[in-house]
């Protein structure tokens, strides 16, 4: 096996955790992972209420908005290229799920995507009780269990697949300019 096929197998790796949460360390740090939760918009949380069941899923699916509703605003580089729309469609769905899963609208999103990232984990490695215990603490009010529920059961919300498509369409556009 040459050098260049041994480094393509190491970098597989790097790039299926990628998959799962592009601003998880997008491609372990090569690349903006903002770029790469805006352009998984669509896929990653446009239509939540078709991930009913999959509470993992879900928990994934709110790390990534909650992820772009903050980082937009503050990211140098993105803030004057975002149409401000955007941003506030962002944030209008980023508190619409707040409010879908009990959290309240001032919980710092580290808290909240830090929670949401171990739940899943926890619901990956089959620990409900893991997922549980992630989803309590002062940004889940709720408690664990019904929170958990909520996830297993959130409704399609009309704001979050707006502010994906936006989001997407946005950084698609920037693209296209270059």
């Amino acid at each position: 096996m040459n050098r260049r096929s041994c480094l393509a197998l190491l970098a597989l790796p790097l790039l299926a955790a990628c998959a799962d949460d592009p601003a998880g360390g997008f491609l372990g740090g090569a690349g903006d992972p903002v770029r790469g939760a805006a352009l998984n918009a669509p896929f990653n949380f446009g239509n939540l209420g078709a991930l009913r069941g999959q509470p993992g899923r879900v928990a994934l699916a709110l790390v990534q908005l909650e992820f772009l509703a903050d980082q937009l605003p503050q990211d140098p580089y993105w803030q004057n290229r975002i149409n401000p729309l955007t941003i506030q469609q962002l944030q209008r769905a980023r508190n619409d799920t707040r409010q879908a899963l009990g959290i309240p609208a001032d919980a710092p999103a580290g808290l909240v995507m830090d929670s949401l990232r171990q739940a899943n984990a926890a619901l990956e490695g089959l620990n409900p009780a893991g997922a549980r215990a992630a989803l309590s603490g002062p940004a889940f009010p709720l408690g664990g269990q019904a929170v958990l529920e909520r996830l297993t059961n959130l409704p399609d919300l009309p704001s979050a697949t707006t502010a994906a498509g936006a989001v997407n369409r946005d950084v698609m556009a920037l693209g296209n300019r270059r």
